[in-house]
């Protein structure tokens, strides 16, 4: 029998993060306490390695298949890669200062971290059902142990244990549904299962299969009524942790909705759209109007977020190219307004102090007008006020729900809800210039983080006057999926 050695071209990112962890790994046994800076470069120095990897390499228009069919490299999986590099490099950033005032500035959450990521990339990547849950488990894995990371805290341990464990049931829900739509098709390859399945398309197991796997999709994207843990999780760990859930993770669960969906599903779309309608308007309704009620910022940010997904999947639910095009910049851009938001605390936050309830934004415009302005960038366009980059991202997704001809009725109830969502990020805003703050100490944050969260906010409000690089990166990438 003749082995033919893999093609690892299209892999070569993937390959070279996991060296550069493992070193960084290494590395960090031999650094001293004190100067644990060196494994946060070299952290964001591999970041920036494998973005320049991607980039030089950049697929375009061609579809790349390596490992036996079991892991693509197209236009779709590079442009996600390279929005989740931006977000983790983005989130080590943040995380630094704050990290070293609770002294966890630990190579643990590095190296974590990287392997997270490269968790995403081979989810991103996957083609063939083992591929996608090898992917998800790295990923989550990673997620579990940084949620835990803070161990004096009670709060910290309660969250990771409550994540561990809802996280293996829904990894067992994903695995079940697999293993059905093997059972029915006989191949674990997204490709021949697209095509195999439209002869099977009715058959019950078939569906039930498709419908489990949704239930772990779901989960990992926070949609109700899978979103029980995200309060908890984002409330309980530490705010440098939340920042990472709350960014890439989104854009690799999208990748993984959509290759589950449409690369192997496509056919039962008539199926699965249900599903996504009901998922859709129950995490719009349940996330808005929860969120109202919430007087912590990390939670309601967490509740903001479950709407936000109820949004990106009605692009997805369409079954078109440009409604995929619209939920791929939606998860682009709700990362980077979810940076923002959670940067924010941090920014406020110091040593014994956490700013995460809604009190210590009182008349931060006298304290900082600057960092009152950044906040406001981000509310307004995570409320899709125009013209910031929010607006935009919803504005694209309601256009292809309008566009199907069936589906007007989700549009309006997605702008009631959207309405509704409106109130509690405007009643921050309303705290910050309008109240007498409580707390009047100076902001102490370093340079780095200051600029890094002003480069972010004048993204957002950038993106949005000029949201047409974007738009049409995504698009291009769909059109060649």
């Amino acid at each position: 029998m003749n082995l033919v050695a893999p093609n690892i071209i299209p892999a070569i990112p993937e390959i070279t993060l996991l060296g550069l962890a493992c070193l960084i790994l290494v590395v960090d046994l031999f650094v001293e306490q004190h100067n644990r800076i060196v494994t946060y470069l070299l952290s964001q120095a591999s970041l920036l390695i494998v973005f320049i990897l991607t980039l030089s390499t950049f697929t375009g228009g061609e579809t790349q298949f390596t490992f036996n069919n079991t892991f693509i490299r197209d236009a779709m999986s590079d442009v996600l890669k390279m929005g989740v590099y931006v977000a983790v490099f983005i989130v080590f950033l943040y995380a630094k200062d704050y990290l070293r005032q609770r002294e966890m500035f630990k190579g643990e959450f590095y190296v974590l971290g990287l392997f997270g990521v490269l968790g995403m990339m081979i989810l991103i990547s996957a083609h063939n059902m083992l591929t996608v849950y090898l992917g998800l488990e790295l990923l989550s894995l990673s997620m579990y142990a940084m949620v835990a990371m803070q161990r004096d805290s009670e709060t910290a341990s309660e969250a990771a244990m409550k994540y561990f464990v809802l996280g293996a049931i829904a990894s067992g829900m994903l695995l079940y549904g697999m293993s059905m739509i093997y059972g029915v098709t006989g191949s674990l390859d997204l490709g021949e299962i697209s095509h195999k399945a439209a002869a099977v398309a009715n058959q019950p197991l078939m569906v039930f299969g498709m419908v489990f796997m949704i239930v772990g999709v779901a989960f990992k994207l926070g949609a109700v009524p899978f979103h029980m843990w995200v309060p908890d999780v984002y409330h309980g760990a530490p705010t440098s942790v939340t920042l990472y859930i709350a960014s890439a993770p989104k854009i690799a669960a999208f990748a993984m909705l959509m290759r589950l969906l449409v690369d192997g599903l496509l056919v039962l779309q008539p199926h699965w759209q249900d599903i996504l309608i009901i998922l859709a308007i129950a995490s719009m309704g349940i996330g808005n109007i929860v969120a109202i009620a919430q007087g912590n910022l990390k939670r309601m940010l967490a509740y903001s977020g479950i709407s936000h997904v109820g949004f990106l999947m009605l692009g997805v639910l369409t079954g078109q190219q440009t409604g995929f095009a619209a939920s791929m910049f939606y998860a682009l851009s709700y990362a980077l307004m979810s940076l923002g938001g959670f940067g924010m605390i941090v920014l406020l936050s110091r040593k014994g102090f956490e700013a995460d309830n809604l009190a210590d934004y009182k008349g931060l415009n006298d304290r900082s007008p600057w960092a009152a302005f950044m906040m406001l960038i981000f509310m307004f366009s995570m409320a899709g006020v125009p013209p910031f980059l929010g607006f935009w991202a919803k504005l694209s997704v309601l256009k292809e729900v309008v566009a199907t001809g069936n589906l007007l009725w989700l549009a309006i109830v997605a702008v009631i809800f959207s309405i509704i969502g409106a109130y509690y990020y405007l009643r921050i805003i309303k705290l910050m210039y309008f109240d007498k703050p409580e707390d009047t100490q100076a902001i102490s944050a370093d340079i780095d983080l200051k600029v890094a969260l002003s480069a972010n906010s004048l993204l957002v409000l950038g993106m949005g006057l000029l949201p047409g690089g974007l738009m049409a990166l995504c698009i291009t990438a769909m059109t060649h999926h």
